[in-house]
């Protein structure tokens, strides 16, 4: 059987009963009380029954307990995949984007993402998915511009024809007519 890792001895169960009072995380809250109960001298399978969790949880939390605090309980973000591309692919990006495509070798008259991701795959054999890609732009200063959008079908003059006709509002005034005989 192995032997339990021990809990810090600078706490007591008070003080963490304390803290969960005050905290608005309510899975910090649970595993507090976990730990408190320990504190208290419960067994670990009765903190384990306490906080709803195996034997092996109630170990992870005492050893991010005695590591951080009560802050070492609280649920962190995941860090998420590593960026596929560095500073000097994200630069001949940048340089690609400046220049603009050239038709007659890139075989588009402007950049959409998916062009772009295949243009990477091309230059560095990296796959890079559009939302990446879009992510990433947005991350440098870009934004995707697009079109207004037009019904396919619309006949060409027939916005012209619902355009308002008013007046101008500013209308040049008549000249006075002075007639020479008053004179």
């Amino acid at each position: 059987m192995a032997i339990a890792v021990s809990l810090r001895g600078d706490f007591k169960a008070s003080q963490l009963r304390a803290v969960a009072r005050k905290t608005k995380d309510g899975p910090q809250a649970r595993r507090l009380l976990t730990l408190a109960a320990i504190y208290d001298g419960a067994t670990r399978t009765e903190a384990a029954k306490i906080g709803g969790v195996t034997l092996q949880i109630i170990r992870d939390w005492v050893m991010r307990f005695n590591a951080r605090g009560a802050s070492g309980l609280l649920d962190g973000k995941s860090p998420g995949q590593p960026t596929r591309l560095n500073d000097v692919q994200r630069q001949a990006i940048v340089r690609m984007i400046e220049s603009g495509p050239i038709p007659a070798i890139h075989g588009v008259v402007r950049w959409r993402l998916i062009d772009l991701s295949q243009w990477v795959y091309e230059e560095f054999h990296i796959t890079v998915a559009k939302q990446t890609l879009s992510r990433e732009l947005r991350a440098m200063g870009y934004r995707k511009l697009s079109a207004r959008p037009r019904h396919h079908a619309q006949a060409e003059g027939a916005i012209e024809d619902f355009k308002k006709s008013s007046q101008r509002a500013w209308m040049k005034s008549r000249a006075k007519r002075r007639s020479t005989s008053a004179r």
